[in-house]
């Protein structure tokens, strides 16, 4: 399915599918993941974390945090997924990098250990390769600059940035300009360090894996509904984290692709296992529900074995007749990973699909909105850009083409579930991407289909 392109890396050539079966093995979390290595880097003791992603971004994440110190040991687990345990001395052992603290495409790696090194009296350079050293950072360099911190950018803000911390910063009263778990979490990380009450302020409530799982290893944080619909996030320091235990649960961004697949498909009957639920990262299911996609949710329990934990779910997705909808950029802000896959779920939906406020996909590992478009127009979907919305009529039969993903692991995923219900071969450059989330796609992808 994969060969080589001359200067385009490598190519997935995809025929159509005539039945996809099966039941589905999701990669680790990513976003959970990341998080508990960087827990367990500012935790006193042992951590350990089963089923985690083995994905280029978690990988950086663990490299890091053993450039900062904690012995990390890592261990082949199912279905692609590996385990690490991790064992660090608390904040107070962490240590100056001897290199540049190398994030790989990973914002959310760049971006949260910027919180951690602004929180420590040592100072480290965090970069990564070109794509994300074209996503700007100031919404980041901002925050911790004003809690005391040092952090300068090479230009305009974008990676590599230089970060220079400080053990006691100060706490600020900060509202977000655009809603963004990322920046949140580096600045609730930052504020573990500063002595008084830090409040985050966001116009509309992002994924809270950073306040469960602190709130789990004792750090005290408070959550609240904000009266204009947003969210108040509030940590009191200084706080230490405790070591904990982490199982992390099926990544509901990837759970995404093949319920979509599942639903545009007409001879499809899939069930994918154990895909995180956490209200705030489930809005691509919902919104295929709302969509008329015929999904079946048998709650599990919990992913996390510690504090709160994630609520976790197997998921059955069978073929489907769509109907168009409607997002409001609160909307588009709750699944903003999943919006390239939503599009492509409108493009088979009957009637014109609306997606308000997407601009932020902009400043992803690509442009994704104009990758979107571009590479769905080339498929023969009928889509367009107006603004920072985007507008899709259906259903449209999409056509075999080359499409470029733009060495975007989300944009080849969802080209190459666009191939499976599209008439003729479909050749996605770049397709070698998809190592960044889902290094088991293509593999599972022959599996399910016939």
């Amino acid at each position: 399915m994969l060969r080589t392109v001359a200067g385009s890396g490598t190519a997935a050539e995809i025929a159509p599918a005539a039945r996809l079966e099966g039941e589905l093995v999701l990669p680790g979390d990513k976003s959970i993941s990341h998080r508990a290595l960087m827990f367990a880097l500012l935790a006193d003791g042992e951590s350990r974390i089963r089923d985690a992603g083995d994905g280029a971004d978690v990988r950086s994440t663990a490299a890091i945090a053993r450039a900062l110190g904690a012995r990390v040991e890592r261990e082949s687990g199912e279905a692609g997924n590996v385990n690490y345990t991790v064992t660090a001395t608390g904040g107070a052992g962490l240590r100056r990098p001897s290199g540049v603290l190398d994030c790989g495409n990973s914002g959310t790696s760049l971006r949260l250990f910027a919180g951690i090194v602004a929180s420590h009296p040592i100072e480290a350079i965090l970069d990564g390769d070109a794509s994300l050293r074209q996503r700007p950072m100031a919404r980041v360099i901002e925050p911790l600059t004003a809690m005391g911190a040092r952090v300068e950018g090479a230009r305009d803000g974008r990676p590599p940035l230089v970060v220079a911390g400080h053990r006691r910063l100060q706490p600020i009263d900060w509202q977000t300009p655009v809603p963004s778990a990322q920046v949140k979490s580096a600045i609730l990380l930052a504020a573990l360090a500063a002595t008084g009450t830090t409040t985050l302020r966001e116009s509309v409530a992002t994924r809270d894996h950073t306040e469960r799982m602190l709130r789990a290893r004792g750090v005290p944080i408070r959550a609240t509904s904000a009266d204009d619909g947003g969210a108040v996030v509030q940590v009191d320091g200084p706080a230490a984290v405790a070591a904990a235990d982490e199982r992390v649960p099926g990544d509901p961004s990837a759970a995404a692709f093949w319920l979509v697949a599942g639903a545009i498909h007409a001879d499809a009957d899939l069930v994918v296992r154990r895909v995180g639920m956490n209200p705030t990262r489930r809005a691509a299911v919902d919104f295929l529900s709302l969509m008329g996609a015929v999904i079946d949710e048998r709650p599990i329990g919990e992913g996390s074995a510690a504090g709160e934990g994630e609520p976790v779910a197997d998921l059955r997705v069978r073929s489907s007749d769509l109907r168009a909808i409607q997002l409001m950029p609160a909307d588009t802000a709750r699944a903003i990973d999943e919006i390239p896959i939503l599009c492509l779920a409108a493009t088979q939906a009957r009637g014109r699909t609306v997606i308000r406020g997407a601009g932020e996909l902009r400043h992803k590992e690509s442009d994704r909105i104009d990758g979107i478009v571009t590479g769905l127009s080339a498929l023969g979907a009928r889509i367009s850009v107006d603004g920072d919305d985007l507008v899709i009529d259906g259903p449209t039969p999409l056509r075999g083409s080359v499409v470029d993903s733009r060495n975007d692991h989300r944009l080849a995923l969802t080209f190459a579930i666009a191939a499976l219900v599209a008439e003729g071969t479909t050749s996605v450059l770049d397709a070698s991407s998809v190592a960044i989330s889902f290094p088991t796609f293509f593999a599972d992808l022959e599996r399910i289909r016939s």
